[in-house]
């Protein structure tokens, strides 16, 4: 099993990323990985592990980069090598942490889509209150989406869901404003009617406010959506435990509590990262393409890439694809 990891991408690059590779050789069995970066920072943190190898390069796309102009003129950039390796064959998944947008066409120019799939969808893996977690999809991908998008979506999360996550006929819902049927607009309304044709669990519309409580284990929504709750789910985590944290400095008696329950708060705040799940898989794509977190460490980078070798060894978009062919009513909607 060979990945391709583009070193040079993230806040922390390239030594998080590169410990987190050399932590996932030494743990999953037959495991190859290809370093795309500067070697000379690489070189020191691989230490002496043989089932890593250096593709070297000084070019980097970076945050400020725009998206597209950088993938078509970086030609030698860590993410559009990386990406190039999936595309010819030396390795079977590839995982950045850096400039979404770029990792968005690195993919779709370089790796190519699953025919059938007009809209890859970016999707992470959210937790939830009973440790499950579920399937956000799209986060950011595509902003504007038509019915046919969220199906597609519904269908790709279900099988990944089943196959690397085990969970049978995982639930899937439709984020709307309301859980009765005929809520929402135009988009969800139409979406609502063809998801009941679909070959997935459909349970119907889930609201916001229900996600961290499991109420469906792939929820399907546009883009811009999709970006806007994930954004305000991080943002809650992060603040709820800000907030926490200032109550227990408050005075002796708070830190007196604080230290009394530092190691039970710890375990809640690990529960609400959704980067112990992996990275954000760009589904619809020939092959697995994992966004990592930006600000990914080595535990978080671990993660994303048993999150890619899972994708490899249940042949994930190999399903995708060939379920996506026998589906006859995702037309495009002309209206």
């Amino acid at each position: 099993m060979k990945i391709a990891i583009d070193a040079m991408g993230g806040d922390h690059a390239p030594k998080e990323i590169v410990l987190g590779a050399v932590q996932a050789v030494k743990e999953i069995p037959n495991l190859e990985i290809t370093l795309i970066g500067d070697e000379e920072k690489i070189q020191p943190l691989v230490e002496d592990a043989s089932s890593i190898n250096i593709i070297h390069t000084t070019e980097v796309i970076t945050s400020e980069d725009e998206p597209v102009r950088a993938v078509r003129r970086k030609k030698n950039a860590s993410m559009v090598l990386m990406a190039k390796e999936v595309k010819e064959g030396r390795a079977g998944a590839c995982i950045s942490a850096g400039n979404t947008g770029a990792l968005m066409s690195a993919g779709l120019f370089v790796v190519g889509r699953i025919k059938g799939i007009e809209r890859p969808a970016l999707s992470p893996t959210l937790p939830t209150i009973d440790g499950k977690g579920f399937l956000l999809l799209d986060v950011g991908a595509n902003v504007d989406a038509k019915p046919q998008h969220l199906v597609q979506y519904a269908v790709m999360g279900s099988i990944y869901t089943e196959n690397v996550r085990g969970i049978q006929a995982p639930r899937v819902g439709l984020l709307n404003v309301g859980t009765e049927d005929g809520k929402g607009n135009d988009l969800t309304k139409k979406a609502f009617e063809q998801l009941k044709q679909a070959p997935v669990n459909f349970v119907g519309n889930v609201e916001a406010r229900d996600l961290l409580n499991g109420v469906a284990d792939v929820v399907v929504t546009d883009g811009f959506t999709g970006n806007v709750a994930l954004k305000t789910v991080e943002g809650t985590a992060l603040s709820m435990f800000s907030m926490i944290k200032d109550t227990f400095m408050t005075n002796w008696k708070t830190k007196l509590a604080a230290s009394m329950v530092k190691k039970d708060l710890k375990g809640l705040k690990d529960q609400l990262d959704y980067s112990e799940y992996g990275g954000a898989g760009l589904f619809g794509l020939a092959s697995p393409v994992i966004k990592a977190h930006g600000s990914s460490n080595a535990r978080a980078m671990y993660n994303a890439i048993k999150q890619a070798c899972h994708m490899i060894e249940h042949d994930v978009n190999q399903t995708i694809a060939d379920t996506v062919q026998n589906i006859d009513f995702m037309e495009e909607d002309n209206e």
